[in-house]
């Protein structure tokens, strides 16, 4: 299977329908391993679709705070499909990044649904000195409203599969940017966050992360360790992603579907003063 194809699988299945079952093909998401290695470190391993693997490992490296600037990611090399190391890459740190035992080179293993293990504290995310998003920013809900159907129209393996979650970066203006989807939620925010890191487009403020899925608490450290000032999701998030993004500053949205969104946390960045005028005229 080429490169290209990696990410969609086919099979036979049975199908039942209105009393009759037919033997047809179907599409399935891929679900491969990926490990990342610096040397003789173990950086991690996470479950992934195959597909922009090198903004995966870049900002699953930049989000989980190993790197703190593009600068700090020297090279990445990537293996060839054929090869038996098809799900390994190697990275090339800068001699100033270091790991500490019980931190950044633990060796850990990420589920495509749970997110990074071990990461499961406010406390430590404290100290990773995460900065609060810029308070500058300030978003239109009419602006908002239009961004979901914006990201199903550019869902092209979740139409053949209905099996994959989406991340996609908005201008302030509402403008998209990039998608990106994947098997795991975390997954598909890191390759939206690594394409933005690779392109030098970080810190991302004043622009809007929606993801297809929840929000929860690992999307949230990511947005904000990115500097995103406004993550949106067309479900709900955590009472712990809630709870981080006030503590945080960042803009929490949920249920953004249709004219309608809930808003869990940083309301001064949304512009509701003129539809709130609105409605009590």
């Amino acid at each position: 299977m080429s490169k290209k194809n990696r990410n969609i699988e086919l099979t036979q299945v049975t199908q039942w329908e209105d009393g009759r079952a037919t033997r047809v093909e179907d599409y399935l998401a891929a679900e491969e391993p990926l490990e990342m290695r610096a040397g003789r470190y173990s950086l991690g391993v996470t479950l992934r679709t195959p597909g922009d693997d090198e903004e995966l490992v870049a900002g699953f490296l930049f989000s989980e705070g190993i790197i703190s600037r593009r600068e700090d990611l020297v090279a990445l090399q990537m293996p060839s499909d054929t090869s038996p190391e098809k799900n390994l890459v190697r990275v090339t740190l800068d001699p100033s990044v270091r790991f500490a035992s019980n931190s950044a080179a633990r060796r850990f293993s990420a589920g495509s649904a749970c997110g990074v293990c071990g990461k499961a504290s406010i406390t430590q995310l404290r100290r990773r000195g995460l900065h609060r998003p810029t308070a500058a920013s300030l978003f239109d809900p009419e602006m908002l409203c239009q961004l979901p159907p914006k990201l199903r129209e550019t869902q092209a393996v979740f139409v053949r599969t209905g099996g994959l979650h989406a991340a996609a970066l908005f201008a302030p203006t509402g403008e998209l940017l990039v998608v990106r989807e994947d098997i795991g939620r975390h997954n598909a925010v890191d390759k939206a966050i690594g394409w933005a890191l690779l392109g030098g487009r970080v810190p991302l403020s004043g622009h809007v992360l929606l993801v297809s899925g929840r929000g929860g608490f690992e999307i949230v450290q990511k947005s904000i360790a990115s500097g995103i000032p406004l993550l949106a999701s067309v479900s709900a998030p955590s009472s712990l992603a809630v709870q981080l993004a006030r503590e945080l500053g960042l803009t929490l949205v949920g249920f953004l579907r249709g004219r309608r969104f809930v808003i869990y946390s940083g309301e001064e960045r949304i512009a509701l003063s003129a539809s709130v005028a609105a409605k009590a005229s």
